[in-house]
């Protein structure tokens, strides 16, 4: 991790940074839910019939291509942030496919997920656990002035 900013030596990367995932996270699941909601209706109510899986599968695609288009989802960039691999540079296609992937088994099996929130909010970098498997990392966008 050389390559990203260091924690202790440039902090605003980093600063509030885990707050701002929830935030994002609330964001993406109302934009996902309101594309489900839109599916359903396009196939005359057949999609309410598999719900579980239509919603799985329009949030995984939803956030690969988001994250795979500008390291970030929506929600993310609503709040600033963006998603950088070890060498700092932004996540390309299949390594945004491995990160939905990861969040997708970690939403899915529940001690996964709280592991995972503990080493958002009490990690220096707020590394989730497929985040430090993936040696990626969710920093503050910079503002250019």
């Amino acid at each position: 991790m050389t390559h990203l900013p260091h924690p202790d030596h440039q902090p605003e990367f980093y600063q509030s940074v885990a707050v701002k995932r929830f935030f994002a996270w609330v964001f993406d699941t109302c934009v996902i839910l309101f594309l489900s909601l839109i599916v359903v209706l396009l196939t005359a109510f057949v999609g309410a019939f598999v719900w579980p899986i239509l919603y799985l599968v329009v949030g995984f695609v939803y956030r690969v291509a988001t994250i795979a288009g500008g390291s970030a989802t929506w929600g993310m960039r609503f709040v600033g942030i963006e998603l950088r691999d070890a060498y700092g540079s932004r996540l390309d296609g299949g390594l945004a496919l491995a990160h939905t992937a990861g969040y997708t088994i970690s939403m899915a099996i529940p001690v996964l997920q709280v592991v995972s929130i503990l080493m958002m909010l009490l990690g220096a970098r707020a590394q989730g656990l497929t985040d430090a498997v993936l040696g990626t990392v969710a920093i503050n966008r910079r503002v250019y002035a």
